[in-house]
């Protein structure tokens, strides 16, 4: 009997032992988890800290914006290899999210885009010469090419732009690569020529596209029947895949690839502390809410080839957003549409805005 009652208390005291390592070992994991996460929180903390740069207050909204409220954010691209204060906006993007419906409505602004220059003495332009006009060295009242360049879309769309995000053609590339390149779905036969010069054919159907192939393939347009509409779409289309890899938990794996992509070539206009809630935000939302929208109009040469959108457009698209955004519609400041020859772009390519039809 005493044997038998040995037995089982020896039996019960390794279970126990067992149980204790088992809870000691899963304690380690969960440990180790953190020690890790922590890692890289600081890691990514201390990258994204320094591309912090936020846009002036939006005199286009009462208040702050939040990412609890319906929010815009503007999205970049610059043809700059690296970070400079003398670059040109190449892709321009304003994405209205609105949390509650769970739904983004996002409309791409041609470079070309004829628009009276904010922060200027009612100087027309090109959009993508708005970064010039807000240098100090350009302007000694400027705000900065990324505040006047966003004050420019605001006064286009009489809506606020609340947050940011550029990234230059070195950053894009590296981007694309350590997130593991982006699928596509190629409309057509075009071939294109990336930075180092060789050229990329480009053969109808699925895609899937490394840094320099992606690039490429948003900036084409002249081979594009649809021009500048064309170009937009294969930007949205890139800029999607690049989201739904972003808020991917295989990123974690290409951490060090990220942040010295994000480190070196890109600027943030929203706080790093607000970036796993923005994560949050799209994870939620489903792809079918997801609009594109077109900015219709029609190319014109005047001094330049300028892409030319009404008034009656511009309230259009103006109607649209505001509405995701929850803001009453309110009438847009009227414009110029058939402008004076003196008013074109300047003469020489600094401005950016002055490069013939176009460019790539």
């Amino acid at each position: 009997m005493e044997r038998i009652e040995w037995s089982r208390s020896e039996k019960y005291r390794k279970r126990r032992r067992k149980k204790k390592w088992w809870i000691r070992g899963l304690l380690l994991v969960v440990l180790a988890a953190f020690i890790v996460s922590g890692y890289l929180f600081a890691q990514v903390w201390g990258a994204l800290a320094g591309t912090y740069d936020p846009l002036d207050q939006s005199d286009k909204r009462d208040g702050e914006a939040t990412l609890d409220k319906p929010f815009t954010i503007l999205i970049l691209g610059t043809d700059a290899r690296r970070e400079t204060s003398n670059w040109r906006a190449d892709v321009i993007m304003l994405a209205a999210v609105n949390p509650q419906k769970k739904s983004v409505k996002m409309v791409s602004i041609p470079r070309d885009t004829y628009v009276k220059i904010a922060n200027t003495d009612n100087h027309y332009d090109k959009i993508n010469a708005a970064p010039y006009f807000g240098r100090p060295k350009v302007n000694s009242e400027g705000p900065g090419p990324v505040n006047n360049t966003a004050q420019t879309v605001e006064d286009l769309l009489h809506v606020p732009v609340d947050y940011y995000v550029k990234v230059n053609f070195q950053g894009f590339i590296d981007v694309v690569d350590a997130l593991g390149g982006v699928d596509v779905n190629v409309k057509f036969a075009f071939s294109q020529a990336h930075f180092g010069g060789e050229v990329i054919p480009f053969k109808p159907g699925p895609k899937h596209l490394n840094g320099n192939e992606a690039l490429a393939y948003v900036r084409m347009r002249k081979q594009d029947p649809r021009g500048d509409a064309g170009r937009n779409e294969r930007q949205r289309e890139v800029m999607t895949s690049l989201l739904d890899r972003a808020v991917s938990l295989n990123t974690v794996t290409k951490i060090d690839e990220l942040l010295d992509a994000v480190g070196n070539n890109m600027k943030l206009g929203i706080k790093p502390s607000e970036i796993p809630k923005l994560q949050s935000v799209y994870q939620d939302i489903p792809k079918e809410n997801i609009e594109t929208l077109q900015l219709k109009g029609e190319n014109k040469r005047l001094q330049y080839w300028y892409y030319m959108v009404t008034n009656e457009e511009r309230q259009r698209m103006s109607n649209i957003i505001r509405k995701q955004l929850e803001l009453e519609p309110e009438p847009v400041e009227p414009w110029e549409t058939i402008p004076d020859q003196n008013t074109g772009a300047p003469q020489g390519s600094e401005t950016g805005g002055s490069t013939g039809s176009g460019g790539q």
